[in-house]
């Protein structure tokens, strides 16, 4: 496949100290999701590319490079949503949204507090781009990781398994350790982080699906389909945690 990409790109630089600087903001706030892009785009330099061309040497992720389909549209659709089977990946996703009190839409405002001031490719780079944001509370309901400061964290590890990009696993363990500073030793909160990045090398590429059919797949039958692990050390973790007051929000102002 011959891919779109603007010859007008420039190559990503890896800027570290630009990173630490977002990075303090997100762990002040684990609300400023912007501050993500930031630091993905900081030390990520040209993996997503590379990732872009491993992924079209699959069918599946020929096919979606494709079709261009509009994640947000088609996942923000909650009435279709609410018509799918009770257990189906649709539901899941749809009650998930509902009580974070999220939108695909949102994480596309997010991300555009990043955009604001880039230069824009209608590529298939850019579009890549937007499916692996657009994907990521699919994610979350498809690996069990809640939205707290280690489900977001182990999530982040999963996804680098699976794309790759130093950005999303510096995020990891950087929240992992902020998070280990003030937890019991016995939850063992770094065992979540690593247990998510195994768990998405040993998962299906979730970017690559089509994503109508997977939501209305009964939830189990698609998290064994794509090998999806159940995440143990998390949900150990997480009790512990709890059991100590653990709220889910970062603990560095």
């Amino acid at each position: 496949m011959t891919l779109n990409i603007d010859p007008a790109r420039v190559k990503p630089r890896i800027r570290p100290i630009k990173a630490m600087k977002h990075m303090k903001v997100l762990l002040a706030d684990n609300e400023a999701t912007d501050q993500v892009f930031h630091i993905m785009e900081a030390l990520s330099g040209n993996s997503l590319e590379r990732d872009l061309r491993r992924f079209v040497k699959t069918d599946n992720g020929r096919a979606r490079i494709e079709e261009r389909r509009d994640l947000p549209e088609l996942l923000d659709d909650h009435d279709a949503l609410r018509k799918l089977p009770e257990n189906s990946v649709g539901r899941a996703y749809l009650a998930f949204m509902e009580r974070e009190g999220l939108t695909a839409a949102g994480l596309v405002e997010e991300s555009e507090k990043w955009w604001s001031g880039h230069d824009r490719f209608e590529d298939d780079l850019e579009y890549y781009a937007e499916r692996r944001r657009d994907t990521h509370d699919l994610f979350h309901v498809l690996t069990g990781y809640g939205r707290d400061q280690l489900g977001e964290t182990s999530v982040l590890a999963f996804s680098y398994s699976q794309h790759g990009g130093f950005g999303a696993m510096f995020i990891s363990f950087i929240g992992g350790r902020d998070l280990s500073k003030n937890s019991p030793r016995h939850a063992r909160v770094m065992d979540a982080i690593w247990e998510g990045k195994r768990n998405g090398k040993l998962a299906k590429d979730i970017a690559a699906e089509h994503i109508p059919s997977l939501l209305e797949e009964p939830l189990e039958a698609a998290r064994s389909r794509l090998n999806i692990h159940r995440p143990e050390a998390y949900l150990n973790a997480l009790s512990i945690l709890r059991e100590h007051g653990y709220t889910g929000q970062l603990s560095v102002a």
